[in-house]
């Protein structure tokens, strides 16, 4: 199967029985968000969305973070990984949205970058889950299961690589919910050490199927 058609099967079959996804972590603005995504680089959203509670309730905006001490905030998220890298990164993250960004959170993805914790990938949550654009954000998952259904190449080996393969292939208007159902997929059925093909719904046209259940 071309990888054309790979990519049209795809878009068929996620419009049709998730055409609604979206992010699973809990949040009610920008900032939480933004929260929250830094916070669950390595870490499950099932974590996140146990911690935040308590940390939105307590620091509800830019200003009230930015206000902020180490020792005060390390143990709302002690449970998360990487506690110490996090806090610090969400403190320097609050005191420049408020010192550089009039306390918004920014659109433009380069912008968004210069905020501390926030990479690439986080860049692009935001600018598609807040802002709506055309950007893909690759963690595990989105790398793992487009590889595995055969979307972008086998010798795709970087984060990037794969965003721009997939950017490229995907109609416009389908790239924010693809980076969802790519990672709802990931996470649900096709895991990482042994993926549940026996449940899948789109072997038809997975080339990891075909490759290890179709060839004789």
């Amino acid at each position: 199967m071309q990888r054309k058609e790979r990519f049209e099967k795809f878009v068929e079959y996620f419009t049709t029985h998730q055409p609604d996804a979206e992010t699973e972590l809990n949040y009610g603005n920008p900032f939480e968000l933004l929260i929250a995504v830094i916070l669950s680089a390595q870490c499950t959203d099932k974590r996140i969305n146990q911690v935040t509670p308590a940390l939105f309730k307590d620091f509800p905006t830019p200003e009230h973070l930015a206000a902020s001490h180490f020792d005060e905030l390390f143990p709302y998220i002690r449970s998360v990984s990487y506690p110490n890298n996090k806090t610090k990164h969400l403190l320097g993250m609050a005191k420049m949205l408020v010192e550089d960004f009039n306390s918004e959170v920014p659109a433009d993805l380069k912008e968004l970058q210069k905020l501390p914790g926030v990479g690439r990938k986080t860049a692009n949550v935001i600018a598609s889950v807040i802002y709506n654009q055309p950007t893909m954000a690759v963690d595990t998952h989105v790398f793992r299961v487009s590889k595995r259904l055969g979307l972008v190449n086998q010798n795709a080996n970087t984060p990037l690589e794969v965003e721009k393969q997939l950017v490229k292939h995907i109609p416009e208007e389908y790239i924010s919910r693809a980076h969802h159902w790519l990672i709802l997929h990931g996470r649900y059925v096709c895991l990482a050490r042994k993926p549940k093909c026996e449940e899948c719904k789109i072997t038809h046209f997975c080339r990891y199927f075909e490759k290890n259940y179709l060839q004789v």
